[in-house]
């Protein structure tokens, strides 16, 4: 695990210098009158939060004139990504947010379309993976989790709102590798978007949940869910009660980028002003307001650096799902 962890952190670091680089100050002029915010999962997942928060940022700073959402579930976020393609010419007000999946989805087959397809506009926000249990579970820690694992590994169900062998899958296979046990006897079991995943968590349909870290701070402040484990370095403010996997000796880091993708054959000045918007977003109160409640990492990657990091993390992952077997 530890190439994994020094190629995770040399992204991080990069993309979050170039956050830091590209940001402006927003001056309180609307810089585009309108977008529409395709989401690919159904409502109370990752995609859902980073959208609606950032619609909310944008319009309240007057950035963006007026925001609108549209959730699209079904084929892991493939029917979304189809759909933008296949109606290009009548999307170029519509922003697709999306994240490490899309990379995921198409090593794996699961759509026949990648990145390389869309107009590329802004990777905007880093998120850590959680693994929760349901509050009343008597499992507390990620030792008890583990233990159980390796003593029945059939009998410790798994949930995620990813397809098998998605994101939030694989982090399950990687703790559970870091912890000294077999990553490829995971019971994983999917669902379609992390509501459905958090309702199945709570009915007692499985033993744990691997998600993203925000989406689990929301379980923990409702008093729904225990975080047991998180994929950082360090605690993190949003949620400081959470311990890390690696204060539990469990040698483990990973955080989810999620950014923006517009239809293909988009106007240059179309995108120059979505991503215009996004750059002066960082420096306003209303995204710090919604970032620090999240417990998101500010990571920016405009255009062509898009691009580059997205290359990398599908050789990154791609040889990293090879190793466990994913691929």
């Amino acid at each position: 695990m530890k190439s994994w962890m020094i190629a995770r952190r040399t992204f991080l670091a990069a993309t979050l210098a170039t956050g830091l680089a590209g940001s402006a100050i927003a001056d309180g002029h609307q810089v585009v009158d309108s977008i529409h915010f395709l989401i690919p999962g159904g409502a109370g997942g990752g995609w859902d939060g980073t959208a609606r928060g950032t619609g909310e940022a944008l319009t309240k700073s007057g950035l963006v004139g007026s925001a609108s959402y549209e959730n699209m579930s079904g084929g892991g976020g493939g029917k979304a990504i189809g759909y933008l393609i296949e109606n290009a010419a009548s999307n170029h007000g519509t922003l697709m947010v999306n994240s490490t999946p899309i990379v995921i989805r198409s090593l794996t087959g699961v759509f026949p379309h990648n990145f390389r397809d869309l107009t590329l506009v802004s990777g905007t926000i880093g998120d850590y993976a959680a693994l929760v249990v349901p509050s009343n579970s008597n499992i507390k820690s990620m030792g008890d989790l583990v233990a159980a694992y390796k003593a029945n590994p059939s009998g410790v169900a798994i949930g995620g709102g990813s397809v098998p062998g998605g994101m939030d899958h694989l982090v399950a296979a990687m703790v559970m590798q870091a912890a000294g046990a077999n990553p490829t006897e995971v019971k994983y079991v999917a669902y379609d978007a992390g509501g459905k995943a958090m309702a199945a968590l709570l009915s007692g349909e499985i033993k744990a949940l691997s998600t993203g870290f925000s989406e689990a701070v929301a379980m923990a402040k409702a008093g729904e869910a225990n975080i047991i484990g998180v994929t950082s370095n360090n605690r993190v403010g949003a949620f400081p009660d959470a311990k890390t996997m690696k204060e539990q000796g469990i040698d483990t880091y990973f955080v989810n980028w999620r950014g923006f993708f517009a239809a293909p054959g988009l106007p240059k000045d179309k995108l120059a002003a979505y991503q215009r918007a996004i750059s002066k977003m960082y420096k306003t109160a209303e995204w710090e307001e919604v970032r620090a409640r999240n417990g998101w990492e500010n990571i920016h990657n405009p255009g062509d650096d898009f691009m580059t990091f997205l290359e990398g993390q599908e050789k990154e992952i791609g040889d990293l799902m090879k190793k466990l077997g994913f691929l």
